[in-house]
């Protein structure tokens, strides 16, 4: 049996989404568990559209994915000598000819075609004509396709999938400018790196026909296809921005973890039972295009975070600490000493789906100077609450072991002498200490914070609050 070899061929008009992610995750699954190869192409024949930007962006999102290519990354826009031979070889075995139909020409055929209810694919006016070219004279190259019969297609996801070739017109291969088509560099491509699986949207199905021609043409076996289907937003509609689809790179911006995002994409069409966390060995293990579904995916940000949450929770306490620190030093919260972080990350980590998420909740345990929820500070931060605050403080400065028994004692220890609720305490200093209404147990918070910076804050935010000199925060979008 011959090595398997799949390929991703992504053209470099735009950044890396996550449909073409999905593309080359599902590739570099196959490949992986057959012990085959996986090729990278860049498609840059459209050198208007196609930017070294956009080729770096791709690059980029792919290494940040851990997709290793076996071989490549190969460039279109340098294989344009090889791809002179091929057009010379399908013309020279009367596979494909010349065409000098003008633009006017064809208009006018496809107007007669339809007010005749003919189909108004080209005419093959110059199929046998045998037009060569000449200087002033404009010419396209056509590819001769079989008046009869079927083209089939054997879809590992879909099932045979048969084409009528009478409904397949002599497609053009190369533009009058010379310029190869995509169908004619696709092919002529896989051909050559040996490609032997393409799994790919099912936006290609119309291509596959056309494609499967040229390979007959080439004397060449057809690579093995699997269609699959698109991905879609929660109302079924393409996926778009509104939908939260952004590249790659942003969700990796936004906090998510490689390995989630290649789970997330991985569970998006496939499945194996109900299992919803995988790591990559068990994709690579288990992967089966066989499993796909045919039914679009619907992509849902909630299930992405919720994977990358899990995701999350299995690093260890120094590997997470390690991953999120340069979200705080975006903030300038980036020189809290080792230890005083990995405790913070240890109190916070449950509360967070993503690196942002995590570092937001970080940044109140871990920054000098904070800020303040404007209604949290005046519903909590009042002259009655500050001066349980500020006797709050007195008894914690005397206790003797700063951890959390002792902390919650002292706190208790006030609430039985103000004969008040815990919550009428604990509430205040939490809003004092982090400047909103939400955080861990806040006898955990202050052991974290440590004795000297958990009394100043409260004074600090005391004193503030009764000079009107609160720092406040601007309310979230």
């Amino acid at each position: 049996m011959s090595v398997i070899r799949t390929r991703f061929a992504p053209s470099p008009t735009g950044h890396l989404h996550i449909g073409g992610a999905r593309t080359a995750l599902f590739n570099y699954l196959y490949a992986r568990r057959h012990g085959g190869q996986f090729v990278l192409r860049i498609e840059d024949s459209d050198r208007e559209r196609s930017t070294d930007e956009f080729t770096l962006s791709i690059l980029e999102a792919l290494s940040w994915l851990g997709l290793d290519y076996d071989e490549g990354p190969h460039y279109q826009s340098r294989r344009s000598a090889y791809y002179a031979e091929v057009i010379e070889r399908l013309l020279a075995g009367g596979h494909a000819y010349h065409c000098i139909c003008t633009p006017e020409d064809l208009e006018a055929k496809r107007a007669a075609a339809q007010q005749q209810g003919r189909v108004s694919g080209y005419d093959r006016t110059c199929r046998d004509a045998g037009h060569t070219p000449q200087q002033g004279r404009r010419s396209v190259v056509r590819l001769k396709v079989p008046l009869e019969g079927q083209t089939l297609m054997t879809d590992v996801i879909r099932g045979v999938i048969a084409f009528e070739n009478r409904e397949l017109d002599d497609f053009v291969i190369v533009r009058s400018d010379g310029n190869p088509m995509f169908h004619l560099v696709n092919v002529a491509d896989d051909i050559d790196m040996g490609i032997t699986h393409i799994l790919r949207g099912e936006d290609h199905i119309t291509n596959t026909p056309r494609q499967m021609q040229i390979f007959a043409a080439l004397g060449a076996r057809p690579p093995v296809y699997g269609h699959m289907p698109l991905i879609v937003g929660q109302d079924r509609t393409r996926l778009s921005k509104r939908h939260g689809a952004t590249s790659v790179l942003a969700y990796r911006q936004a906090g998510f973890l490689p390995e989630a995002t290649i789970n997330y994409l991985a569970r998006l069409g496939w499945s194996h039972g109900d299992q919803e966390v995988f790591t990559r060995q068990e994709l690579i293990e288990l992967f089966d295009p066989g499993d796909i579904n045919k039914a679009a995916a619907a992509w849902d940000i909630e299930k992405y975070s919720w994977v990358n949450a899990q995701h999350m929770r299995g690093r260890g306490l120094e590997e997470l600490t390690r991953l999120v620190r340069p979200q705080l030093a975006e903030r300038g919260q980036g020189g809290c000493e080792e230890a005083r972080l990995r405790q913070a990350v240890a109190l916070v980590r449950e509360r967070a789906r993503t690196l942002v998420e995590l570092a937001d909740q970080l940044e109140p345990l871990v920054a000098n100077a904070i800020t303040y929820e404007a209604k949290a500070a005046e519903k909590f931060l009042g002259d009655k609450e500050c001066s349980l605050l500020l006797g709050l403080c007195e008894r914690l400065e005397v206790i003797e072991s700063w951890e959390a028994p002792a902390i919650d004692a002292a706190f208790r220890a006030l609430c039985e002498s103000q004969a008040i609720k815990l919550g009428a305490l604990a509430q205040p200093a939490r809003v004092a200490l982090t400047g909103g209404t939400a955080s861990p147990g806040i006898f955990e918070l202050c052991a974290v914070l440590g004795r000297e910076r958990t009394i100043a804050r409260i004074r600090e935010a005391c004193t503030a609050a009764a000079n009107g000199a609160l720092p406040l925060r601007a309310p979230a979008q």
